[in-house]
């Protein structure tokens, strides 16, 4: 399994003072240097966090692998055609929310995900859909040719008891089993931590684990370089 980390939150963090620190440029290099498989970020309509400058940054630095997380809008779709990520995730969007609340309503989007694919395609560009562990919505996804999925795993980490967290976790797998079955990649992301992603990394169905926040918040104890190797050491099982 391989460890992505997102540093939507160093821009945050950087944004609050208006100013360049912390950068999330160097904060991507040293979690590719502690191990991280991939670099994510998500360029929002309203530029919270990550702005248009720090994708092109990464995109002429980053060494592994870039993952683009954005909505399937004509301005946003645009810049990615530009930058040329090695994967675009498309993720719902909705300005009030404090964090991507669920996964893309594949079936009602269908004509107009399925036309933006294509077009990234044409480019030579991976599409991920970020999508809740529901079986429609998979083989939506496998209909209009994405290459992968990436699995909301919000619910289980929002889970408050032991037999929640065991359904969702199950819904998981069982959401990574049908999609591997269809030939499509499988990531999995959101209100993953040191914790609760025990359990996840059991499911070998899953590629890829996307993790921000957790590693973020513990890199302001312990240092980015330390928290990316700890949960790295977590996602390989040592």
């Amino acid at each position: 399994m391989r460890l992505a980390i997102n540093i939507d939150h160093i821009a945050t963090l950087r944004n609050a003072r208006g100013g360049k620190e912390p950068d999330p440029i160097e904060g991507a290099k040293i979690c590719e240097e502690a191990g991280a498989e991939g670099i994510v970020c998500h360029l929002r309509e309203d530029r919270r966090h990550i702005k248009d400058e720090d994708v092109y940054l990464l995109r002429r630095t980053v060494r592994t692998k870039l993952d683009l997380e954005m909505a399937a809008t004509d301005e946003i779709v645009a810049i990615a055609l530009e930058v040329k990520p090695d994967l675009v995730t498309f993720v719902p969007e909705r300005r009030q929310e404090l964090t991507t609340e669920g996964g893309l309503d594949v079936q009602a989007g269908k004509q107009r995900l399925q036309d933006v694919i294509k077009t990234f395609h044409q480019q030579n560009i991976a599409v991920s859909l970020f999508v809740d562990p529901v079986s429609a919505q998979i083989e939506a996804s496998k209909e209009i040719a994405a290459d992968f999925i990436e699995i909301h795993t919000g619910e289980y980490a929002d889970a408050t008891t032991e037999r929640d967290q065991r359904t969702q976790l199950a819904r998981v797998q069982k959401a990574a089993r049908l999609a591997k079955s269809f030939g499509l990649g499988v990531n999995a992301g959101h209100g993953l931590n040191y914790l609760n992603i025990v359990p996840v990394i059991a499911i070998q169905e899953i590629d890829e684990v996307s993790i921000g926040h957790a590693v973020i918040s513990r890199a302001l104890v312990v240092g980015l370089d330390r928290a990316v190797r700890e949960m790295g050491e977590l996602v390989q099982g040592r």
